[in-house]
């Protein structure tokens, strides 16, 4: 049968301004009840007025059963999503959530790990400082925005001393963080995480390739790097109904099998958030999601449908 995701209803009780086009939301139970758990680097898809869903990374104490925070940048080039948090969400508001969703877990094993932040990239960061804090784990953070009012959390993170550097680039005599020089100032046993702007994490993969042990080094992106596969030209088989379906051009494999009133999950639309994640049963899928590892992709076994297309005349889907 198909997996459906838990939703739940929550209240909006707070929305506090954190820094420069940055607010935080903070979400508790519709029925005053304790809420899912979660762990440090979880997501929640925000069901929003306008129709769209959203995922956004939860940056409070994963201990906490009572709440869920969420920040949110202001992006200027929104298609949608951050406009309408910003500009149609009320406190008292009740909305529709799906359950925390781990895309970017924490090794809490770790000896040392590092995090990266640029921009709204703290947010998951946040959540994963407080629970290495709270196991008394060793830790260190270098945040990285254009200037100090851009920089959300700032009071909070001050509180932790010199574990937290921060790194303003639009300041005068301010620099960008030497990536490549942070990665190599660490043994090989150190953990790096890193979550910001695409060229950020660009430039952290490219300064990590050439490093040991690709399984020390994670990040999460926030939006696609390249357009979905529409190229079409492929079959679907459906293996639970050995139903086929053609994705023609112009066409992703979700918007295929939603014509055909396919019922499938899926949240963000440009493989960000896992939501649409599908088991392969055969075929070669053409890979453009920001979920899977390099090594998840060669393995074969699943696929995001929104935006990945196929090198196959066929795929056949675990659906």
């Amino acid at each position: 049968m198909k997996q459906v995701r838990q939703t739940l209803a929550v209240r909006l009780r707070t929305i506090r301004h954190e820094a420069a086009a940055i607010n935080t939301y903070e979400f508790e139970a519709g029925d005053g009840a304790a809420l899912p758990p979660f762990t440090a680097g979880s997501h929640i898809d925000l069901h929003l007025p306008n129709g769209l869903v959203r995922s956004y990374s939860l940056c409070n104490d994963a201990r906490e059963t009572h709440r869920y925070v969420v920040g949110v940048n202001r992006d200027p080039a929104s298609r949608g999503g951050s406009s309408c948090v910003h500009d149609a969400l009320r406190v008292g508001m009740t909305l529709t959530i799906g359950a925390p969703q781990n895309n970017f877990p924490l090794f809490e094993a770790a000896p040392h790990t590092v995090f990266i932040a640029g921009g709204i990239g703290i947010t998951p960061i946040m959540s994963m400082i407080r629970r290495l804090d709270a196991l008394g784990r060793s830790w260190e953070l270098h945040y990285c925005t254009r200037t100090p009012e851009a920089t959300a959390f700032a009071d909070t993170l001050r509180e932790y001393g010199s574990r937290v550097q921060f790194h303003h680039d639009g300041v005068p005599g301010g620099a960008r963080l030497d990536l490549a020089a942070l990665l190599l100032r660490h043994d090989r046993a150190t953990h790096f995480y890193c979550c910001g702007p695409a060229a950020m994490l660009n430039a952290f993969e490219a300064a990590a390739a050439p490093l040991e042990d690709a399984t020390r080094f994670h990040v999460e992106y926030f939006a696609a790097q390249e357009a979905p596969a529409a190229n079409g030209g492929f079959t679907v088989r459906l293996a639970r109904t050995d139903r086929t379906i053609a994705v023609e051009a112009g066409k992703t494999i979700l918007d295929a099998l939603l014509a055909a009133g396919v019922d499938v999950n899926y949240s963000c639309s440009q493989g960000v958030c896992g939501a649409c994640e599908t088991r392969i049963v055969e075929g070669v899928p053409e890979h453009r999601d920001m979920v899977l590892t390099k090594a998840e992709r060669e393995a074969n076994r699943s696929m995001m449908i929104c935006c990945s297309g196929s090198k196959s005349a066929s795929l056949v889907l675990d659906l």
